[in-house]
């Protein structure tokens, strides 16, 4: 009996609940939206476009080919390390005109034989073109000369002369 009383207690309950969730309900009033008034249309001053300055792009930067000689050490066709910025430095301004083509002439110091200091000639020019090639310049517009101890700068009686022939220059083709 006390069980039968405990379930129409809850069962009141829950009824009593419901009751009051239907009446929240019932009592919510819709509010009328508020009048709509029509506001003048505010009127923004009309911005003309900015008059764009034709202006011309730049002209393209004209190429410096007055380059430095590339120096090698006595009897090698090998770069040495402070040739790597110089070659740099022309395949930056090569880069500039691709249609241009260039010679790149060997040179020795007079010590050895004539057909050694030629082959060597040609061996520094060629070790000249593979660096630029590699750097990006189309060995298409490299020709190699060698010229062995035959066009000196200096003469070959001091150290310092022979240092100087030992080179490679580059020079634009004719």
């Amino acid at each position: 009996m006390k069980i039968q009383k405990a379930h129409l207690v809850l069962a009141g309950i829950g009824v009593f609940a419901l009751s009051l969730q239907a009446c929240k309900t019932k009592k919510i009033v819709a509010k009328p939206n508020p009048p709509v008034v029509a506001e003048k249309p505010v009127e923004k001053p009309v911005e003309k476009a900015p008059v764009e300055e034709k202006t011309e792009a730049p002209a393209p930067e004209k190429p410096d080919y007055n380059f430095s000689n590339v120096q090698f050490e006595f009897n090698s066709g090998v770069l040495k390390t402070a040739s790597f910025q110089i070659l740099d430095n022309v395949a930056k301004e090569m880069k500039k005109d691709t249609s241009v083509k260039f010679v790149l002439n060997g040179h020795s110091s007079a010590e050895g034989t004539v057909e050694h200091n030629m082959s060597l000639s040609v061996d520094r020019a060629n070790s000249v073109k593979s660096y630029l090639v590699n750097a990006g310049i189309n060995g298409a517009n490299l020709t190699i000369k060698g010229f062995g101890a035959t066009k000196p700068l200096k003469s070959n009686a001091t150290e310092e002369g022979k240092e100087l022939n030992r080179r490679v220059e580059i020079k634009v083709s004719q």
